[in-house]
């Protein structure tokens, strides 16, 4: 049976595009801050809503790299935990590194089960091309969370061919881990494939903002979990360009903060935050699946709450305030904030 949204309650408007002073599109979409209590700070539109958090929780899923002991056995760096949360651009050296990392566990790019795939970024992408070379499985932004997955296959002692079925060991350790940190058993939501090929859970946006929040605040977690948590996020903060790249928002959130702040986004204009000096997390879902009106949404939660200061935001505003600009590069309008932010 299809899972349908009710369209009947719309989600607040979110982000403003004008071109000139004219309005002319808008995106809606749901967010939520919540801490490590279970207490919601702050929300906007139907937080209820069930959605697919897609490479959202990458930061989840490598958590059994850490707690299993598979990290330390393979002599797992800083840089290969900060790959296993990436969404990477593609450039040479997360390539160079997804193909070491595996060359290190006997393995190479085409024991990868996601696809082959041209570069995020379009300077890399060129760069093949001029070499004459074709795009690899290793070029995926998924190669990391793919390579981490392959991981626990050896350290488990599984069959790495099909690592990316729902029943695999592999996906089972991060499914529970997951589970966990919801709250609910999110075997038993509707799950579908990712873009990547391997499973693509669903859970409500508010669930996603907790689980979040418990991640921020390792207080609460069990000592193992909590000495893995923290160590991904130190990693992380160390190697912020590994988990997305040049240009990207998330690398430069993280990287401007020094880690006091870090987010994840997936597919369709998801995103997650982690404020782990305030023990707070976020989720927030754009309805249309527009990246630009996430970037712009998350501005507005990480200032609100006061995770970023006024300062940050303007330096980060290229992504949280970004300029409309044509083939010429002539900026033709702009994209902001909606009124919703200020009431």
């Amino acid at each position: 049976m299809m899972n349908t949204q009710n369209t009947e309650s719309l989600n607040p408007v979110m982000a403003e595009v004008f071109r000139e002073n004219t309005l002319e599109s808008w995106h809606r979409g749901a967010a939520v801050v919540v801490d490590s209590l279970g207490q919601t700070v702050l929300a906007f539109g139907d937080v209820e809503r069930i959605i697919f958090p897609r490479s959202a929780i990458k930061m989840f899923q490598a958590i059994p790299l850490l707690e299993s002991g598979a990290a330390e056995h393979f002599s797992l760096t800083a840089r290969e935990i900060a790959l296993a949360c990436a969404s990477h651009n593609g450039e040479p050296e997360h390539v160079l590194a997804v193909q070491d990392w595996l060359s290190s566990l006997g393995l190479s790019a085409d024991d990868l089960e996601n696809g082959p795939s041209r570069p995020y970024s379009a300077k890399a992408f060129h760069e093949l091309l001029k070499a004459g070379e074709k795009s690899t499985r290793a070029h995926h932004n998924c190669s990391g969370k793919h390579a981490g997955m392959l991981t626990m296959a050896r350290y488990l002692g599984l069959d790495v061919h099909g690592y990316t079925h729902p029943e695999h060991g592999a996906q089972q350790v991060w499914m529970e881990v997951m589970s966990d940190f919801a709250g609910l058993d999110v075997t038993t939501m509707d799950c579908g494939k990712d873009g990547c090929g391997a499973p693509a859970i669903t859970m409500p946006l508010i669930a996603l903002a907790r689980a979040c929040a418990r991640y921020s605040d390792q207080s609460q977690l069990p000592k193992g979990r909590a000495q893995a948590v923290q160590k991904i996020i130190t990693s992380i903060s160390e190697h912020p360009w590994m988990i997305a790249g040049t240009g990207r928002c998330c690398t430069d959130v993280i990287d401007l903060t020094k880690g006091r702040v870090l987010v994840k986004t997936g597919a369709e204009a998801a995103y997650c935050g982690f404020i782990p000096d305030r023990n707070l997390g976020l989720a927030l879902k754009i309805d249309d699946g527009s990246t630009r009106a996430s970037q712009v949404a998350l501005g507005q939660l990480l200032l609100k709450v006061g995770a970023i200061s006024d300062d940050e935001y303007q330096f980060l505003g290229n992504y949280f305030k970004p300029a409309v600009v044509n083939s010429n590069k002539d900026r033709t309008g702009y994209i902001v904030p909606s009124g919703i932010w200020n009431e």
